[in-house]
């Protein structure tokens, strides 16, 4: 069964630049933690053991929301889905400055209130991946799915190298709790704006015409409660969803290194300024940004040329095993200029793999992509929930050289296990 013809190209755009702003305020409220970690620390008398506890509870809540919030968006559609997500965690998003002072804190103290709310902010922010994925399955056609993930998910880019300087400027002038809650703020006027103009199908707004432009294909309504349940049994005997989910669990563990201790580790080890790191530590996620969409491109013109399996896993793997090698030639390096430029290069390199890994869900299942990627997710942020706390560890035992080490031995993990997958063989019955 061929797929039906192509949304308008200006609503399509329009769609994927909404799932680009929100993919920019959702890694806005997920790193500027990060940031203000410099005064919350002191201000809130927390370690930097602590502190990566408080990273990894929202993470934790981020992994176990994955398959529940793809499979909210497979059942109900991403509209409604992603609106109430975004609701969720800019609340929470800006609880956080206030973590110390709610009721809770006087039974969990200071920090067990700072880890539950992050942990719920996480669990709100569970939802967006896994509905971009269902998003851009309902809208645009298998040639383009690399693409559209790749410019949603670049959008962590933008807004993860936005967030340093600007937090940084924030908290310096007006404390870090302000950063919290102008995120949040703005997290709201963006859920706003999704639920003005989006809709779960090209087939349901009112700018497309609709005996043209329906994009959804296969035997069911993908976002209606009629379709089929979701094939448990099928996704476990299909080895190609295993090595999927171990291959992005070993790319959450690195770029939550990216995500949680990059500027620190710019300033402290690398002996940048608190401003001055600030600015720096934004150049890996403006790699991100731009190899991102890039590898997504990629990926659609080799699975047209080369087909599905090939063209997924070129992409996959070439892009693991070139951030495994510009992470440890960045890490043990001396020059900190040059340590700055091949990291940076190691989270683009890192990136370039996502479209095809995103796109492999929809490959194997279009009905079910938003829970499929879902469950694919959450292995990225098991692996993700480890290296915040791991890391610093490492750091204290063997140096930082060495844990950035182990970073890129795992992302040349990624790689390798990139080989057993086959996204076009689709799912066993």
């Amino acid at each position: 069964m061929t797929e039906p013809a192509a949304a308008p190209s200006r609503t399509r755009w329009a769609i994927l630049a909404l799932l680009f702003a929100i993919s920019v305020i959702t890694y806005v409220d997920r790193v500027n933690i990060s940031v203000t970690a410099r005064q919350m620390m002191p201000a809130l008398g927390l370690t930097e053991v602590q502190m990566g506890e408080v990273f990894s509870s929202f993470v934790l809540g981020y992994a176990l929301g994955q398959v529940p919030g793809g499979w909210l968006g497979d059942r109900w559609g991403p509209r409604l889905v992603l609106t109430i997500a975004l609701v969720w965690w800019s609340a929470f998003t800006a609880l956080t400055a206030v973590a110390a002072t709610l009721p809770v804190a006087s039974l969990l103290g200071v920090l067990g209130s700072l880890v539950l709310v992050r942990f719920l902010m996480g669990v709100g922010e569970a939802a967006a991946l896994p509905n971009f994925n269902r998003t851009v399955a309902n809208w645009l056609p298998p040639s383009e799915r690399g693409l559209g993930m790749g410019i949603a998910i670049g959008g962590l880019g933008v807004g993860s190298a936005l967030t340093p300087p600007l937090t940084a400027w924030i908290m310096v002038n007006f404390g870090w709790q302000t950063a919290f809650y102008i995120a949040g703020a703005v997290g709201l006027l963006i859920a706003g704006c999704w639920y003005v103009y989006a809709t779960d199908r090209p087939s349901d707004h009112p700018h497309v015409n609709q005996a043209e432009m329906d994009l959804i294909a296969g035997p069911c309504a993908v976002t209606t409660p009629a379709c089929v349940p979701v094939p448990w049994l099928a996704f476990a005997r299909t080895p190609t969803v295993w090595w999927l989910v171990l291959s992005y669990t070993c790319l959450g563990y690195v770029a939550y290194v990216y995500l949680s201790w990059f500027y620190i580790y710019l300033v402290n080890v690398r002996g940048f300024g608190l401003l001055r790191g600030a600015f720096y530590a934004a150049m890996p996620f403006l790699a991100i940004a731009v190899l991102c969409p890039l590898g997504g491109w990629v990926t659609d013109r080799l699975s047209i040329k080369l087909g599905v399996n090939r063209g997924r896993v070129w992409v996959g793997s070439l892009g693991m095993l070139l951030a495994a090698v510009s992470i440890v030639l960045g890490a043990y390096t001396e020059s900190p200029f040059v340590a700055l430029g091949l990291l940076s290069l190691g989270a683009g390199w890192l990136y370039f793999s996502v479209g095809a890994y995103w796109a492999s869900t929809v490959d194997l299942s279009k009905p079910h992509a938003g829970t499929l990627s879902g469950l694919m997710n959450t292995g990225a942020n098991i692996g993700g929930a480890l290296s915040p706390t791991l890391t610093p560890w490492l750091a204290e035992q063997v140096g930082w050289a060495a844990a950035l080490g182990a970073a890129a031995a795992v992302a040349l993990l990624g790689c390798v296990l990139w080989l057993g997958v086959k996204p076009g063989d689709g799912l066993r019955d």
